[in-house]
């Protein structure tokens, strides 16, 4: 049996898209997966954009925010300032109000001690003791001021010595300062007084260390058959009401 004569061209090689893989596959599975998550990534950035504008400004926050705590520090200082304005107000209103009460209380003491002279009032009053006033010097020393007056229905002078008593606690205790006490003399002899309508009798008198006063007596003996005088004063009475205790 001849053999086949061989037609001079060369066998014809299988398609290589029949079974072969393509050659850079996994490079580009790669690539397609980083553009995925770049894609992604950028889908979530822009989605926080949208749905939390203010943390991409924190500057901006921290400057709105401190702008809020300066401008409610100035409302604060605006109602403190106010409050204490109204305070100082109401301060002074309180001390105009008891300057006009010392002053009425003056005019009525006034209205008082004239009429001792004149109208009806005046029958029956002869000599007493209008007012007392003390005024502190020292820390124990204190200055007395005394306004004696009698009625016009008496035509003679008064005349005579007007000594103080005053009663207080020492070291808990009650006691009576004697006028010799006040004087600190034993045989210290009373203040004279002379007068037909009124007179002001002035003079010091000095306290012992730790003695709290209550209460002053003015005591007027005038000369002659006259009948002793006395009345009474409480200390919170006769001192200012800015005077420091004794």
């Amino acid at each position: 049996m001849i053999p086949p004569e061989p037609t001079g061209q060369p066998p014809t090689p299988a398609s290589p898209g029949a079974s072969a893989r393509p050659p850079h596959g996994p490079r580009w599975m790669r690539v397609l997966l980083g553009v995925t998550a770049v894609s992604l990534l950028f889908g979530l950035w822009g989605a926080w954009q949208v749905f939390a504008p203010g943390a991409a400004h924190p500057q901006r926050q921290l400057a709105a925010q401190a702008a809020q705590i300066e401008d409610l520090q100035q409302q604060v200082a605006t109602l403190t300032r106010s409050d204490q304005i109204s305070r100082d107000a109401n301060r002074e209103l309180q001390g105009t109000l008891a300057e006009r009460d010392e002053e009425i209380a003056a005019l009525r003491a006034d209205v008082a001690f004239y009429e001792r002279f004149v109208g009806s009032t005046s029958q029956g009053r002869e000599l007493s003791v209008h007012e007392l006033r003390m005024q502190p010097r020292t820390d124990q020393g204190w200055h007395y001021t005394a306004t004696l007056t009698q009625s016009l229905a008496r035509d003679a002078a008064s005349e005579g010595e007007m000594r103080l008593a005053i009663e207080g606690t020492r070291n808990g205790r009650l006691q009576t300062l004697a006028w010799s006490d006040l004087r600190q003399r034993a045989d210290a002899p009373g203040v004279p007084y002379a007068f037909k309508y009124f007179q002001q009798v002035e003079g010091d008198i000095v306290l012992p260390p730790g003695f709290q006063p209550l209460r002053v007596t003015v005591r007027l003996a005038p000369k002659g058959r006259g009948a002793v005088v006395e009345r009474a004063f409480s200390w919170a009475d006769v001192t200012p009401r800015s005077a420091p205790e004794p």
